[in-house]
């Protein structure tokens, strides 16, 4: 019973290597394999390259001796490479294929299937347990599968050789031609290639790269052509030398003339005429040269325009068949046309024509394209002046167009202030020339000597003068200096632009003290002489700070032409202001104290209305979701302005010194240069009040007052990062609680991780992707604030007395919508609900939604769009 198993054993060892053929097979296989590669990869990838590079028409750059001992090299390398290879190579053994085989089982079963019983033998029960050793190795082997062969070489190839040569082979495939492999036979004399197909030929044309056309293939053009001026003409003769000749009349080549059956040949075409090849199979074509047109240029009057700053916006048009890629604005003083009176009549200093870059499209085609220089020359000395504009540019060919001149008067900012009118004046003058230096000094001891009381508003103003004229008067004697002149000009611009503006801030400040203190003084029961003082007091702030508002209302309208409503709207809200101090005083002198303090705190009420209905900011009183509300406008305006930052720095790195000539104050073509403003119709206010707003980082202000906002990436992440903290904080303060104010939240989280995206961008200097976050940090915002205006209507409808009414200051008079109460004064007004009893913030909604959809549509006129974006803006 013991020998019973052993008798099947050959027969079970039988079965075993019929079930391992396949997989032994595969392993020597891979063994070949393996040895194959090792041995020959630096054949094959030899091979591999040659094959490439006469794929991609190689040897077709170089001279036919070049190309031939390239040939014999690499014949020679690949021959040494042979002997290397088959020198290294050892076939694999059966035996060899039968070890990897079973290294890759476990416990080795095919070699202890070979191995026979050592101890025991005879004894029964060691028997029977070899033979289940032997059964489980059987067990084993039947389940063998060939091991894949291992094919890396990296250790052999360490540069990477093997993968070059594949590249240049896919590349090859996808951009040559296995024809061209043959080539190299073909160009030997009476080769075998040439006798058994004859000459043969190929070209090209190659058109200018700037002109974007595609290259031509000469074989597959017709009898006629016509191509750009200064195109390649590339020829390739194949088959025995002389059997084919080139001719040609378009290059007017006169010197350095080949042969006509030289196998390579090349020219540029410069004008008409024929192009032939001679010979078997040859070909004749009439070419015709297409001349580069020069491009050309249009001042264009319609759509230019001057904010009340002095920022100019002039538009232009250009076009070129093959595109424009630069060009100047070249402003020139018409002399002939100046009012040669006053400080003008003595020679003017030569001077350099005024000089700007155009801004060019960054996307799209230049071939035919609209756009505005926009530029702030308010501080050059021909401000004002008649000049001539002419507008030049250019094309990648060198040449160049221009515009005819157009008369104008230099765009500039306009003085209201007749003190500041009358210094820009003799700054202009002292700029003219320095003879007038005498004369200037003359005019401002004039202006300054015993001055009236309400000639200066602020003493520190007379000072500077006065600081100003010492200096002037000082540098007479040793002879005024071109630097010297330029500083006391820059401190005379400085000083006209403080007193213009004004500071309503303090002027507004002062009013509101001297509210205070009459209405303390009427409590108080003070002297009439003293109620008097100080109604005077009162009535003086008022009109200072009226006047400084009509000055920046003037301002406003010459440059963005309000319609008439808001003008009358805003001089019946003054006079009703005169009306209601002239209540005021009418009821102290009667001795109704009690009723001249209830006008007073009505007269109150009425300011703030005023400020509310001129959009000035500060107002502060109105209730938490409000307050949000504006908070989040502000921080969008700002937003939007980095925006514009950031694309204009931009289109700067795409068009270099494009904002050269850029005088400090310059605020681009839309945005505050650092001043977080992003439209020309707020400029003025955002720059005069653009710290004193609900959310209004700290600092940002101080940029968008001085007008310097730098420019530079870092910069504009430093700010970027001041705008998501105060973002941060906006959200920390939203009122209320629901779904709504939750998705206020939500959205201003979001508009957060854009703006930390945005930050990145900057200080990596990726503008493009600092736009892309800074777009989806707006989109963000306005998701916002329109979901915080949801949960301000839920709010709203809870409350008692309806939408959008609100209890009078006076009797029982209701206030509209917009928080004006009618019937104020002496103005007419009605008890109506202009929105007859519908959702005030759904309603706003709606028509800030209709005016994103119109001012998006590219078919509707650019001055309604314009007046479209003004709108949201502002609202």
């Amino acid at each position: 019973m013991a020998q019973t198993p052993n008798q099947h054993a050959p027969d079970s060892h039988e079965a075993v290597r019929q079930r391992l053929r396949g997989p032994l097979s595969l392993t020597w296989a891979g063994l070949l394999a393996e040895r194959l590669v090792r041995a020959f990869w630096p054949l094959w990838t030899l091979m591999i390259g040659c094959g490439a590079a006469l794929m991609l028409g190689w040897q077709d750059l170089f001279s036919f001796e070049v190309t031939a001992a390239a040939a014999i090299a690499a014949c020679l390398g690949a021959l040494a490479l042979l002997v290397v290879g088959v020198s290294g190579f050892r076939w694999p053994r059966r035996a060899e294929a039968l070890a990897r085989l079973d290294a890759g089982l476990p416990g080795r079963p095919l070699q202890a299937l070979g191995d026979a019983q050592a101890i025991g033998r005879g004894d029964a029960a060691s028997e029977a347990l070899w033979q289940t050793h032997l059964e489980r190795m059987q067990k084993a082997a039947a389940s063998a599968r060939a091991p894949r062969p291992d094919l890396r070489i990296a250790r052999l190839d360490r540069f990477g050789l093997r993968y070059i040569a594949l590249l240049g082979l896919v590349v090859a495939v996808m951009f040559g031609s296995v024809l061209r492999i043959g080539a190299p036979a073909q160009m030997l004399p009476g080769g075998a290639a040439g006798l058994a197909t004859g000459p043969a030929w190929e070209g090209w044309i190659e058109p200018p790269v700037y002109t974007g056309l595609p290259t031509l293939y000469l074989a597959d053009q017709g009898e006629r052509i016509e191509v750009p001026e200064g195109s390649r003409v590339m020829v390739r003769l194949y088959g025995e030398l002389g059997a084919l000749a080139l001719s040609e009349t378009v290059s007017g080549r006169t010197d350095d003339l080949g042969a006509a059956t030289d196998p390579a040949q090349g020219f540029d075409v410069t004008q008409d005429g024929t192009l032939a090849i001679d010979g078997p199979g040859g070909r004749t074509w009439d070419i015709r040269a297409v001349p580069d047109t020069a491009p050309s240029a249009e001042v264009l009057a319609e759509g230019a325009k001057t904010t009340f700053d002095g920022q100019m916006s002039q538009p232009y048009a250009a076009r070129d068949d093959h595109g424009v890629i630069g060009g100047t604005a070249r402003f020139a003083l018409d002399l002939g046309a100046v009012d040669r009176r006053h400080g003008l009549a003595a020679e003017p200093e030569p001077r350099e024509p005024i000089t700007l870059d155009l801004p060019l499209p960054i996307t799209g085609s230049r071939t035919e394209f609209t756009e505005a220089l926009v530029e702030n020359l308010s501080e050059h000395p021909w401000a004002h002046m008649p000049m001539t504009l002419t507008i030049e540019v250019e094309d990648a060919a060198g040449q160049t167009g221009a515009s005819a001149p157009m008369p104008m008067d230099l765009p500039a900012r306009r003085f209201f202030d007749p003190v500041a009118a009358a210094l820009i004046e003799q700054r202009r003058d002292l700029l003219w020339s320095r003879d007038n230096a005498t004369r200037v000094a003359q005019v401002i001891r004039a202006v300054s000597y015993k001055p009236e009381e309400k000639l200066f508003r602020d003493p520190a103003d007379f000072l500077k003068l006065r600081t100003i004229l010492r200096r002037l008067e000082a540098s007479l004697e040793g002879g005024l200096d071109a630097e010297t002149r330029d500083e006391l000009a820059a401190a005379l611009w400085d000083l006209a632009v403080t007193m213009e503006d004004g500071d309503i801030g303090d002027a507004l400040e002062r009013m509101r003290e001297a509210q205070e203190r009459l209405s303390e003084a009427m409590r108080n029961g003070a002297s009439e002489d003293e109620v008097a003082r100080l109604m005077q007091e009162l009535r003086d702030a008022t009109d200072d700070y009226l006047r400084q508002k009509s000055q920046q209302a003037q301002r406003e309208d010459e440059t963005d032409q309000r319609d008439m409503g808001d003008r009358e709207m805003t001089m019946l809200s003054q006079q009703d202001l005169q009306d209601m101090m002239d209540r005021i005083q009418e009821l102290m002198q009667e001795g109704r104290m009690a009723e001249a303090e209830e006008a007073l705190r009505q007269f109150q009420e009425m300011m703030e209305n005023l400020r509310v209905t001129e959009g000035q900011p500060g107002q502060g009183e109105g209730s938490p979701g409000q307050q949000a509300m504006e908070g989040l406008a502000d921080t969008l305006r700002q937003q939007q302005g980095l925006s514009d930052q950031a694309f204009r720095d931009l289109q700067e790195q795409f068009n270099p010194g494009a904002r050269a000539g850029e005088s400090q104050g310059n605020e681009g073509r839309n945005g505050g240069q650092g001043r977080g403003q992003s439209h020309e119709g707020q400029g003025g206010q955002g720059e005069a009040q653009g710290g004193e707003g609900e959310g209004n980082p700290q600092g940002e202000g101080q940029q968008r007052q001085s007008g310097q906002g730098g420019g530079q990436p870092g910069d504009l992440a430093a700010r970027q990062e001041a705008l998501r903290q105060e973002l941060e904080r906006q959200r920390g303060s939203l009122p209320g609680s629901g779904a709504a104010t939750e998705e206020a939240r939500g959205a201003l989280d979001r508009a957060g991780e854009a703006m930390d995206g945005a930050e990145e961008a900057l200080r990596g200097d990726d503008l493009a992707e600092a736009i892309d976050r800074q777009a989806e940090a707006m989109d963000a915002l306005r998701d916002g604030m329109r979901s915080l205006g949801e949960a301000m209507a839920e709010q709203q409808g809870e409350r008692q007395g309806g939408q959008g009414q609100a209890q009078g200051a006076t009797g029982g008079q209701q206030s509209d919508p917009l928080g004006r109460t009618p019937g104020q004064g002496d103005r007419a007004g009605t008890d109506g609900n202009l929105l007859q009893g519908e959702d005030v913030y759904r309603r706003a909604r709606e028509l800030l939604e209709e005016l994103r959809r119109r001012s998006g549509e590219g078919a509707r006129p650019e001055v309604e769009r314009d007046y479209l974006e003004r709108l949201l803006e502002r609202f």
